[in-house]
């Protein structure tokens, strides 16, 4: 009996086993890879670079606070409005992207698709030093993400060096799409290299622009010859931006919780004194009428029912006047779609406007005007073929006719005034592309230009060191003290006196 037992025991083991492969086999699928690609290395890389960092209302206002495009009209304010940030540390958070770029293009080695994903990852590496050295000055560049080759401390190389580096880094990027071939798993462009290459090429546009108080000659010679050479930006079918869906995980960040906001959140008088200076009809897109005007017999359709909030007005005054009604809030479009306005990270009209201010500095012939009209022209029409505005813009719709007749008055381009007066038209049309993209992108344009002027009121001013300024970068984060200490010190020592503040002026702002 012992025996048969075992026998039996066996037998079940053995039985066991065998179904336990079968069911393996019957519930593997034979068409899913079990192995990484680079396509989807791309899809969740670009999605991680360029979704919002947290995709809610609340969020995704404080961009548009420090901006001043928009004023929060409550009690118990943002930080933002009056400083900049709740947070006044930057992050190098990015640069861990970069070891997946590297998987992303070690997989695509051989394949036909690998120039283009090494240009992808060339360009979003250009791209992080970018943004980071903009926000805290020197970084760790050349050594950023060598974790895996044992550099765990990297050098902070010199806001020089790092502005250099990335425009190497975006010219072999260009030259790898210039022979790619369309790749997969890219959600900004489905794969066009020839769209990431102009995007390459107006990068180093707005590179070479940002740094301009520091620009060398040879600098200004390479953006005049990449102007001259015209693999650029064409219209705004090359804009990069993300557009949010339908689908419940990529959803416009206004959505979920959006109307709560909106009611206490109104465009800056800054904001809607320019586009009634212009007759500018992104008003009636942006903005609905005050109610306090509305009740005194004024209609949607009339530019004077629109009235901006002062941002640098006490929070406790801004919401009085925003209980009386005095104030315009933000349309009620941008709460009401799930897949609402797209983030818009570089535009064919931003690139416009690097050139004709480029064009007005002597760095390259051409017509400063015909670039200023196109990139008008082009944000314009963007607006008009937007989703979701009709019914919704107070019967103010942008269209051709209103295009065509959009530069007169304020808008005409200063061609008798003085050059300053047409930098000003230039920079006050960049800063409006920004309006209520909650990414902040024109913070550094306007430490670089000072214009437009951001109302500041040390009174209400927030910021600890110097309520009379804006602050000019962020702190370095706060683990670097621990984690990379030896590195961090020299850095803030050589830049900033040994001291890591908001005030400290970078080198790219230096005169």
């Amino acid at each position: 009996m012992k025996s048969m037992k075992y026998i039996i025991i066996a037998v079940l083991y053995l039985f066991t086993a065998v179904s336990c492969e079968k069911f393996e086999e019957i519930n593997t699928d034979p068409n899913k890879t079990t192995k990484v690609t680079s396509a989807m290395l791309a899809t969740q890389i670009l999605k991680d670079t360029y979704r919002f960092w947290n995709p809610n209302a609340s969020d995704f206002i404080q961009g548009n606070l420090f901006n001043k495009h928009i004023a929060y009209l409550d009690p118990s304010p943002y930080v933002s409005q009056y400083y900049y940030s709740n947070y006044p540390y930057g992050s190098f958070g990015s640069f861990a992207r970069l070891t997946d770029l590297k998987y992303m293009v070690q997989y695509a080695e051989g394949g036909v698709e690998e120039p283009s994903y090494r240009g992808l990852a060339l360009y979003l590496k250009a791209a992080y030093g970018f943004s980071a050295t903009l926000d805290m000055g020197d970084i760790p560049y050349s050594e950023a993400g060598m974790a895996l080759d044992g550099i765990t401390k990297p050098k902070y190389d010199t806001q020089a060096e790092v502005f250099a580096a990335i425009l190497a880094d975006l010219q072999q990027a260009e030259a790898y799409f210039a022979e790619g071939k369309n790749f997969s798993g890219d959600i900004m462009f489905g794969g066009n290299p020839a769209k990431w290459r102009r995007l390459c090429n107006a990068m180093q546009l707005k590179v070479i622009q940002t740094m301009s108080k520091k620009a060398t000659a040879d600098q200004k010679a390479r953006f005049a010859a990449i102007v001259n050479a015209g693999n650029l930006m064409t219209g705004n079918d090359d804009n990069l931006k993300l557009v949010f869906t339908t689908n419940p995980n990529a959803v416009y960040p206004m959505w979920a919780n959006g109307e709560t906001f909106r009611i206490k959140t109104g465009p800056s008088k800054l904001a809607i004194d320019a586009l009634k200076n212009l007759n500018d009809r992104r008003l009636f897109y942006f903005a609905e009428p005050a109610s306090a005007l509305i009740a005194g017999g004024l209609t949607q359709q009339d530019w004077d029912a629109y009235a901006g909030a002062p941002t640098e007005l006490a929070p406790d005054q801004l919401a009085l006047n925003n209980a009386a009604g005095n104030y315009s809030l933000l349309s009620k479009r941008y709460v009401k779609f799930m897949d609402n306005d797209p983030m818009l990270y570089f535009t064919y009209s931003e690139q416009c406007f690097i050139i004709a201010e480029a064009i007005e500095e002597g760095w390259v012939t051409g017509s400063a005007q015909t670039w200023y009209e196109n990139g008008v022209k082009a944000i314009l029409n963007y607006y008009r073929t937007l989703p979701h505005t009709t019914g919704e813009v107070h019967g103010m719709e942008i269209d051709q006719a209103y295009i065509d007749g959009y530069f007169t008055g304020a808008a005409a381009y200063a061609t008798a005034g003085t050059k300053q007066d047409r930098l000003e038209q230039i920079w006050m049309q960049r800063w409006l592309l920004d309006f209520y993209q909650g990414n902040g992108g024109n913070y550094p344009q306007f430490l670089r230009t000072g214009y437009p002027v951001y109302p500041l009121d040390p009174a209400t001013s927030l910021n600890p060191e110097d309520d009379s300024v804006y602050p000019k970068r962020w702190m370095y984060p706060t683990d670097e003290q621990t984690k990379n200490p030896v590195n961090y010190q020299q850095a803030i020592n050589s830049q900033y006196n040994g001291y890591d503040g908001i005030n400290q002026v970078p080198w790219y702002l230096k005169d």
